[in-house]
């Protein structure tokens, strides 16, 4: 747990940065290449491949590219179609489909992880609803298919490494991550990026340099090993921590408007989902 809750921190300052001196400015398949390739200047040097079992190299590889290749493919499409909040909105979905992947894999159905799943996501809607307007049904689509590649990549990575136990430590094995997931960052921006809009300003690289070290590098190293010291209910709950977290930041540092009173009501009813998650396991 202390892992999830670290890398959520680091997360909740990472979409302040990215709103403040990225998005609109830096194009943001160059913006994911930088963070993936930084990742894995990290972890590549120290990579084995020798005495690992095959599947566990190919289950890492195909894990970044679903967590660093499909979904920010497709979540960073659905700006050009939805508004802001109604990103926002359709982005709480994610631990519903950690619990039904996790479920699903192992051919069972834990109804207290499924029910603090919804009540988490219930949750990120109470802070982040707005009505919604306009077409929005693509959008929401390329957002469901991102939540689900995120949480899919978080599940195969934890059932990767207790299926396939090695006294291998984890920092040995995570580049195998970052190569997977270069291979769609890089021809994302080959194909669909935009070189007129790099970076100008220090500060855009400084930012850049943060993310892929911080949140990107020790953020997945650190959010994976964590995953494999909770359960998958645990895993889908912290999954939504992100929501209060940052906005809680974005009010703090950046001033902007916020309402208080949901942002409290909503952070409470996630954390009530990892006492329902303490119930289910008490009755079990």
């Amino acid at each position: 747990m202390p892992y999830l809750i670290i890398v959520t921190i680091l997360w909740a300052f990472s979409f302040s940065l990215i709103g403040q001196y990225l998005a609109g400015k830096v194009d943001s398949d160059f913006a994911v290449l930088i963070r993936v390739a930084i990742a894995a200047l990290v972890f590549v040097p120290l990579l084995r491949w020798r005495g690992l079992p095959a599947p566990l190299l190919r289950g890492f590889w195909f894990a970044g590219a679903l967590q660093f290749g499909v979904t920010y493919l497709c979540l960073y499409r659905s700006f050009s179609v939805l508004t802001v909040p109604e990103v926002l909105l359709f982005t709480v979905l994610t631990p519903i489909y950690v619990t039904l992947l996790d479920d699903a894999l192992e051919r069972r159905f834990n109804r207290w992880a499924l029910a603090a799943a919804l009540v988490a996501v219930g949750g990120g809607v109470l802070i982040r609803f707005q009505p919604l307007a306009g077409e929005y049904l693509t959008g929401f689509i390329l957002l469901q298919v991102a939540n689900a590649s995120f949480a899919a990549g978080q599940v195969l990575c934890r059932r990767l490494l207790v299926r396939y136990p090695t006294a291998v430590p984890l920092q040995h094995l995570f580049g195998h991550f970052f190569l997977g997931a270069l291979l769609l960052a890089l021809p994302s921006f080959l194909l669909f990026g935009d070189p007129g809009k790099l970076p100008q300003a220090a500060v855009q690289w400084g930012v850049l340099a943060w993310m892929g070290f911080f949140a990107t590098a020790l953020g997945m190293f650190w959010w994976v090993k964590g995953s494999t010291r909770v359960d998958a209910g645990t895993l889908a709950v912290m999954n939504e921590l992100h929501v209060p977290a940052g906005l809680l930041v974005n009010v703090l540092i950046w001033n902007r408007d916020a309402d208080l009173v949901r942002l409290s009501l909503g952070g409470a009813v996630i954390l009530a989902s990892l006492l329902l998650l303490r119930l289910g396991r008490a009755q079990r």
